[in-house]
């Protein structure tokens, strides 16, 4: 059962907190969720508005059929079971590309090295991007290194841009009643496996990051999904409620349809944490047209990081009002579900 009562708590105090300070910055603007979105509307949008920012997507589809993406790593520890930040830093971009519906090609590294970082240490981050890339099939052509004084920086902080050739565009306007949602994996084994790195609660748990590439889903953009995000910042929540409010439907998930594992549902339960907004590096949402997601399923369970995705829900014309998402939970009511506002577990990619 996805527990929600003490979490709601918290993130109503948080919210009073949090407006109090918007005066500056706070933690809570890179939570991924409406405070991001507000302050991107109303400082980076407002400065630079062209059609290829205000679409507002994680991607930007260019000229000539390229899309283009960038992203930073800042994640805390740089090392956690299953992975780093050399890892996140590939996959990361890399799924930003596979969701807009283009084939990664090429990446840029930036890197931001603190000094005293050892050099064991970054021969280690260098050897698992060089890996990653391998993986993803892309190719590091370009980069930078800077190096700030001891206490400037948090160890390594990197920044990727990747480039990709456009397959297909995903299309909000073709989303329709009754299209399914599928989600391609358990969630939120990455902010756990981070959490459990940084020994905050004293929890432990046999968890790694989910952190992997997505290309295994490109081929589904010629099988007729209409629309994909991985499943980042904010959690499955909060990307959902991105889609619904460009509907004129609602979209309503399955409580006990929702893929959580044995060690993210024992410590969010325990913790009083909603699993639906933990970020996943690894995870994304489909929408597939009507009649389509069992078909679809059964193929994305043929892949290992497939094998454990799941039917999560339908969009709904004649459920809730248009633009909400609504959660059909296990006691058989709906739960009105909103973007996350505050910054849950700060630092996680």
């Amino acid at each position: 059962m996805l527990r929600h009562d003490p979490f709601s708590i918290i993130m109503e105090s948080r919210t009073l907190e949090t407006e109090s300070k918007m005066d500056r910055v706070s933690l809570e603007l890179g939570s991924g969720g409406k405070l991001m979105r507000d302050f991107i509307d109303m400082h980076i949008v407002k400065n630079f508005k062209n059609p290829y920012l205000n679409e507002l997507a994680d991607s930007a589809h260019l000229p000539r059929r390229i899309v283009f993406t960038t992203d930073s790593y800042v994640v805390d520890p740089i090392f956690f079971p299953g992975g780093d930040i050399g890892t996140l830093c590939v996959n990361g971009t890399v799924n930003d590309l596979v969701v807009a519906g283009a084939e990664p090609q090429f990446l840029s590294l930036s890197l931001i090295l603190e000094e005293g970082l050892s050099f064991e240490d970054l021969g280690r981050i260098l050897k698992s991007i060089k890996g990653a890339a391998s993986k993803a099939e892309v190719t590091v052509s370009t980069g930078d290194t800077k190096v700030v004084r001891r206490g400037q920086a948090d160890k390594i902080y990197i920044n990727t841009s990747g480039v990709g050739r456009l397959i297909a565009k995903p299309s909000l306007q073709k989303i329709q009643a009754g299209d399914e949602l599928i989600v391609t994996g358990p969630l939120g084994d990455h902010s756990l496996a981070v959490m459990l790195a940084r020994g905050d609660f004293g929890l432990e748990a046999r968890v790694k990051t989910d952190c992997a590439p997505l290309n295994f889903l490109l081929p589904y953009w010629k099988k007729g999904v209409r629309w994909m995000r991985d499943i980042t910042r904010g959690g499955l929540a909060t990307v959902l409620c991105e889609l619904s409010q460009h509907l004129p439907c609602s979209v309503v998930i399955e409580e006990d349809n929702i893929p959580l594992s044995r060690a993210v549902r024992g410590a969010t339960e325990l913790l009083g944490i909603d699993p639906l907004y933990l970020a996943c590096e690894g995870r994304a949402v489909l929408v597939v047209p009507k009649g389509k997601g069992e078909e679809i399923l059964a193929s994305l369970k043929t892949h290992p990081q497939g094998k454990k995705a799941e039917i999560i829900g339908t969009v709904k014309a004649t459920v809730g009002k248009p633009g909400e998402l609504l959660l059909s939970t296990l006691s058989g009511g709906l739960r009105l579900l909103e973007p996350l506002t505050s910054e849950l577990l700060p630092r996680i990619c």
